[in-house]
C-alpha cells in the first residue's frame, strides 16, 4: 500500500471515530451476533445509547443449538474473560475441555491434553443456554435496545456493522443428536472426511454434535459428512439418537481497513476469522469490544485491531497457505507436537507471530486482501450449504 493511500485510509477511520463521540448520539449496531452484542454491551456500560437492529426474528439464526468451541490458544489470557466482563458468563452453558483425541491423516489416534483449557465447549443457536441467548440477556440487562425483524437498508450516524460472513470460504455440515456415549472431544483429519479441514465429534451431557468442517469440495458435502459419521461410528461404537442435520458457513480475509463507508465492521463482516481452523468466536467478540472502545475512547479502530487481532489473523493465513502447499504432512507434524507435551502451548505457538510470519506479512495480507469467495457449486436446485446460504442473503432463512 502506498504512503498516500495509507494516510487517506487512516484519515477516513479517524473521521468516523471522531464523528461518533457525541455522547448524545445513539450508536446503531446492525446484527445481533456475538460481535455485535459484545460491542453493544461495551458501549452501553460506557454510558452510550445503543440500538441493535437484527434482520431475523431472534439471535443465533445461523446455528442449530450445536456444540462449538471457544478456543483458548490464539492469544494470552483466558478466553472466558471477555464474556465474564460482558456479564454473560453465567448466562449460557459452557464446559472447559482439557483433553481429547486427535486422529491424524493416517487414522492414528493421539491423546492430547493441556494444563489450562484447550477450548470451552458451548452451544450456538436461538435456544435456551446457548451463547447467543446468553449475550442477548446480558445486552438487555445492560440497557441495550434491540429490534428484531428489522431489515436495515441505510444507517445514519455512528454505526457498527456486524452482519456476519459475506462469502463462503469454509462450510460445516453435521448432525446434532442425543446419545448415551460418554462425554468427550474427538477431532479427525483427512481429505475424505473434510477436504482442507477437519471432522469433529463433541459430546456433553447426553447431547452430541458431529460435523465435517471443509474448506473446499463443497459440492460433495453429503459424501464427506457420511464418511465422517461412519468413521466415528466405527472407531467409537457411537450411537446417534434423534439425529438432525445442520449446515453453516464462514469467510475470512485480511481487510485493508475494517471501516466500511465510515462504519466500523466487526466479526466475519470484516473477515475476522481463523483461516486455518475456523475458530472465530473469540476474535468476533474481541473485534466488537475493540470497535466499541474506538468509539468510547475516540481512538482509531484500524489501529486497535491491527495491534490486537492482526498478528493471529496473519499467522492463521500463513498456516492455511503452508497446509495447502504441504497437505497432511503439515497437520500430522502439528498433531505429533501437540501430543508430546502441553497441547495448548503447542497449538498456541502455531498462532504466535514469528520471524517467518513477520517477514511474509505484506505478502500474506496482499494475497488474502479480499474474501476467497469459494465457488465450486452452481448446480440448479442444489441443496448444499453453499447454494442454500447464497439464497439466504436474498431471503431470511436458516442455512
Amino acid at each position: 500500500m502506498s504512503g498516500s493511500a495509507s494516510a487517506r485510509q487512516e484519515a477516513t477511520s479517524r473521521h468516523h471515530v471522531t464523528a461518533a463521540t457525541d455522547l448524545q448520539e445513539p450508536v446503531t449496531i446492525v446484527g445481533a451476533g456475538p460481535s455485535g452484542l459484545a460491542a453493544a454491551i461495551t458501549l452501553a456500560r460506557a454510558g452510550r445509547r445503543v440500538h441493535v437492529r437484527e434482520w431475523h426474528s431472534t439471535v443465533g439464526h445461523r446455528f442449530h443449538n450445536d456444540f462449538q468451541g471457544l478456543e483458548n490458544w490464539s492469544r494470552d489470557g483466558e478466553a472466558m474473560d471477555d464474556l465474564a466482563a460482558l456479564g454473560a458468563r453465567g448466562r449460557f452453558f459452557h464446559k472447559a475441555v482439557f483433553r481429547g483425541t486427535v486422529y491424524d491423516t493416517r487414522g492414528r489416534a493421539h491423546q492430547v491434553r493441556s494444563e489450562r483449557p484447550l477450548f470451552h465447549l458451548l452451544r450456538r443457536g436461538p435456544g435456551e443456554g446457548t451463547l447467543d441467548r446468553g449475550l442477548l440477556e446480558a445486552a438487555r440487562a445492560a440497557g441495550v435496545e434491540i429490534t428484531f425483524n428489522d431489515r436495515v437498508r441505510e444507517v445514519d450516524g455512528a454505526a457498527i456493522i456486524a452482519t456476519g460472513p459475506r462469502r463462503a470460504d469454509v462450510i460445516a455440515v453435521g448432525y446434532t443428536f442425543r446419545t448415551d456415549h460418554p462425554d468427550g472431544a474427538w477431532l479427525a483429519l483427512g481429505e475424505e472426511l473434510a477436504p482442507g479441514g477437519y471432522a469433529y465429534l463433541l459430546i456433553a451431557g447426553g447431547r452430541g454434535t458431529l460435523a465435517s468442517c471443509m474448506f473446499r469440495n463443497f459440492h460433495n458435502q453429503a459424501h464427506h459428512l457420511e464418511t465422517t459419521r461412519a468413521f466415528f461410528t466405527r472407531r467409537l461404537e457411537l450411537r446417534m439418537d434423534e439425529p438432525r442435520q445442520f449446515g453453516g458457513y464462514g469467510n475470512f480475509h485480511m481487510p485493508r481497513s475494517a471501516v466500511q463507508g465510515r462504519k466500523l465492521a466487526v466479526g466475519e463482516r470484516a473477515g475476522f476469522q481463523d483461516a486455518f481452523a475456523g475458530f472465530g468466536i473469540r476474535t468476533a467478540l474481541r473485534s466488537g469490544i475493540l470497535a466499541a472502545r474506538a468509539i468510547v475512547e475516540n481512538r482509531n479502530f484500524d489501529t486497535l485491531w491491527r495491534h490486537e487481532i492482526a498478528p493471529a489473523q496473519l499467522r492463521g493465513l500463513l498456516n492455511r497457505a503452508m497446509f495447502e502447499r504441504t497437505g497432511g504432512a503439515f497437520l500430522d507434524r502439528m498433531v505429533r507436537r501437540a501430543s508430546r507435551g502441553d497441547a495448548g502451548r503447542a497449538v498456541g505457538r502455531a498462532y504466535r507471530p514469528n520471524a517467518l510470519s513477520r517477514l511474509a506479512a505484506p505478502l500474506i495480507a496482499r494475497a488474502w486482501r479480499e474474501p476467497a469467495n469459494q465457488r465450486d457449486c452452481n448446480e440448479p436446485g442444489c441443496g448444499c450449504v453453499l447454494c442454500k446460504c447464497a439464497a439466504w442473503r436474498k431471503e431470511p432463512q436458516t442455512c
